[in-house]
């Protein structure tokens, strides 16, 4: 993983720890209607609004898995992984350039809008 005080990471650098076997949860924290448009594979929903109720649950995913949050574009899943490294939580890292640049560098069948 990246260093402990990076808070982004690409998605060449996600690609290459999922390829390398390293145990990653996508967190994602768009709005209902966005992850109805298109989504990243096994990601969970759980829209910036709710994170601070899903707390409990999240903490649960980061003691499985190194966390990659993302959004549409990562200005709202920075905030969110600012926000869950001051609640304790380390290993959690914003997707740079969210699922827009994913899609246009690593996945192309994820949908851009």
């Amino acid at each position: 993983m990246p260093e402990q005080d990076s808070f982004e990471v690409t998605p060449q650098q996600v690609d290459a720890l999922r390829a390398s076997g390293e145990l990653l949860a996508f967190i994602d924290v768009r709005d209902p209607e966005e992850w109805e448009k298109t989504r990243i594979e096994g990601a969970t929903l759980i829209p910036m609004g709710v994170v601070p109720a899903a707390l409990e649950a999240i903490e649960a995913r980061a003691d499985e898995a190194s966390l990659i949050v993302y959004c549409h574009h990562g200005v709202r899943s920075l905030q969110v992984v600012s926000w869950l490294r001051q609640q304790g939580i380390a290993c959690c890292y914003s997707l740079a350039g969210g699922i827009d640049r994913w899609s246009s560098e690593i996945d192309s069948s994820v949908a851009r809008y």
